[in-house]
């Protein structure tokens, strides 16, 4: 049997799953649009290992995340439901969309990847070794690579120094493992099976994640939306009704 994930629950209506980023929780990574989807949906937000109250696991693996994930949907009641991902939680939602076509209804992909090209594989490999020797000056690489530059540009000093120190704060144990999977995953022979709906949002001003990454995602997977919204990889926060709105339509126009 499966072991499913820790979760949190928020909402009710037609389920909806949602997989945290590297080194976050799933209401970190989604809490500045849960609010908006719990109103539509029982959104179940599953932790990956190493994060919330999921015991860390050394290394990692996709499939074995995606199968996970799934568990943990079906303990939180759900049958079928729609999947969305964000970052690292996409490649996640998209191996688990293609190993059980039958539980997913729908596909969202948030800032995601089906592979780490050489910036984010480097940048993946610096803030895990970063995070592993303690380095003070991690938050300052996690700001530069979430938030876009004319975001930045309305922050005073102070203010970029308490985003740097809020993003590493209440680290997550499992950041180094999960990393370490951003880095060397590879599921784009997943995305032509694929067979879900899928929104694939791309933020134009991503520096973590490029959006070549998200084409890649909606040139192969069959039938694929991209949208497109402007900001950082942190576009949710950003502008998080942006980011709802986009999510809402699909939800609500894709069965």
């Amino acid at each position: 049997m499966i072991e499913p994930l820790s979760y949190d629950v928020r909402g009710t209506g037609p389920g909806l799953v949602l997989v945290h980023g590297t080194g976050s929780t799933g209401l970190k990574s989604w809490g500045t649009v849960l609010d908006g989807l719990a109103a539509r949906h029982t959104v179940v937000l599953p932790n990956l290992p190493g994060s919330g109250d999921t015991p860390p696991v050394a290394k990692l693996d996709v499939a074995g995340l995606a199968d996970r994930v799934v568990a943990t949907a079906v303990a939180a009641g759900l049958d079928d439901f729609a999947l969305g991902g964000a970052s690292l939680g996409a490649p996640i939602a998209i191996a688990a969309a293609a190993r059980h076509p039958q539980r997913v209804s729908r596909l969202v992909s948030v800032v995601g990847f089906a592979r780490a090209r050489p910036t984010l594989r480097l940048n993946l490999e610096l803030w895990g070794a970063m995070f592993a020797r303690g380095d003070a000056d991690l938050g300052k690489l996690l700001v530069g690579m979430s938030f876009a530059e004319e975001f930045l540009a309305t922050l005073t000093d102070e203010q970029l120094d308490r985003y740097a120190a809020t993003l590493t704060a209440d680290p997550a144990p499992g950041t180094v493992a999960q990393t370490d999977l951003g880095a060397r995953l590879d599921v784009r022979e997943d995305l032509a099976r694929v067979t879900a709906p899928t929104l694939v949002v791309v933020a134009t001003g991503d520096r973590c994640v490029a959006p070549v990454h998200s084409r890649e995602i909606a040139d192969g997977i069959p039938g694929a939306r991209l949208v497109e919204v402007p900001g950082g990889h942190a576009a949710r926060f950003e502008d998080p009704e942006r980011t709802l709105s986009v999510i809402v339509d699909f939800l609500e126009t894709t069965t």
